[in-house]
C-alpha cells in the first residue's frame, strides 16, 4: 500500500503502526473507528489537517527499526499471534484489575464477561475458517460454506463488539481523569489505574491488529473463493 492508497486512519495505522501514537496524541480513536478519514476526524475534532498529515508523514517518511510490519504477516501467522499475545493478556490480566478494583470500589468489581466470550467466538467460529481458507489457497483446494453464511456476520458482530469496549474503556479513563491517581493514593489505588492504562493500550493494539488488517484481508480472501465458484 503505497502513501497514495492510504484513505482512512486505520490504513496508516496499518501500514506503520508507529502512527498510533500521534493519533492517540490527538484523542483520535484509530482501532474501533479506523475507517473514517482523515478530513472526517479533522473535521468533526476541530483539528489541523495540514498539521496532522505533516506529523503522519515525518514519522512514516523516517526508518523503522523497531516496528513490526503486522500488515505483511500472513494471516493465520497474525491470528496466531492475536490469540497467544493479546487474548493471553485479557485472561491473565482481567482476573487481577476485577480483583484491585474490587479492593478499592465495590461499584467496579462487578465482571464483565463480554471479552472473553467475544474471544472464544473469534477462537471457535470466525479464525478457524480463515484459517481453512487459507490452506485452501495453499493447496488448491475448495471450501464449503461455514453455517454464519460470510465472514461478513461474525465481523460485523466483532466489530459492534469493538465498539463496546472501546465505548467501556473511553468512559472509564474520562472516569479516571486518563488514569492520573491523587496525591495521596495508595498503592493498590496505583496499581490499579496502571492496569488500566496497560490493559487499554494492549487492547488498542488487539482491535486494531483486527479491525483494521484480519477483517477487511479475510473478506478479501471469502471474495476470491466465491470468485472462483
Amino acid at each position: 500500500m503505497s502513501l497514495q492508497e492510504i484513505t482512512t486512519i486505520g490504513d496508516f495505522v496499518a501500514k506503520d503502526f508507529r502512527t498510533a501514537a500521534i493519533f492517540t496524541k490527538y484523542g483520535i480513536d484509530f482501532c474501533c473507528k479506523g475507517q473514517r478519514t482523515i478530513d472526517e476526524v479533522c473535521t468533526k475534532k476541530n483539528i489541523n489537517e495540514a498539521n496532522l498529515l505533516d506529523e503522519l508523514n515525518a514519522v512514516m517518511a523516517t526508518k523503522n527499526d523497531s516496528g513490526i510490519d503486522f500488515n505483511s504477516w500472513p494471516l493465520d501467522l497474525l491470528i496466531d499471534y492475536i490469540e497467544k499475545t493479546h487474548h493471553r493478556f485479557v485472561e491473565e490480566k482481567t482476573p487481577v484489575i476485577l480483583q484491585f478494583l474490587d479492593k478499592l470500589c465495590s461499584v467496579h468489581g462487578s465482571n464483565h464477561p463480554e471479552l472473553a466470550s467475544h474471544m472464544k467466538k473469534e477462537e471457535l467460529i470466525l479464525f478457524p475458517f480463515v484459517k481453512e481458507m487459507i490452506n485452501a489457497t495453499t493447496s488448491h483446494g475448495t471450501i464449503g460454506k461455514p453455517h454464519f453464511e460470510t465472514v461478513k456476520n461474525p465481523i460485523v458482530a466483532m466489530m459492534n463488539e469493538h465498539e463496546a469496549e472501546g465505548e467501556r474503556f473511553r468512559t472509564i479513563s474520562a472516569l479516571t481523569n486518563n488514569y492520573t491517581t491523587p496525591e495521596d493514593a495508595c498503592d493498590t489505588y496505583k496499581a490499579t489505574y496502571a492496569l488500566l492504562q496497560e490493559f487499554e493500550q494492549d487492547l488498542h493494539k488487539h482491535i486494531h491488529l483486527e479491525s483494521n488488517i484480519l477483517f477487511p484481508k479475510a473478506k478479501a480472501l471469502e471474495k476470491f473463493f466465491s470468485s472462483e465458484e
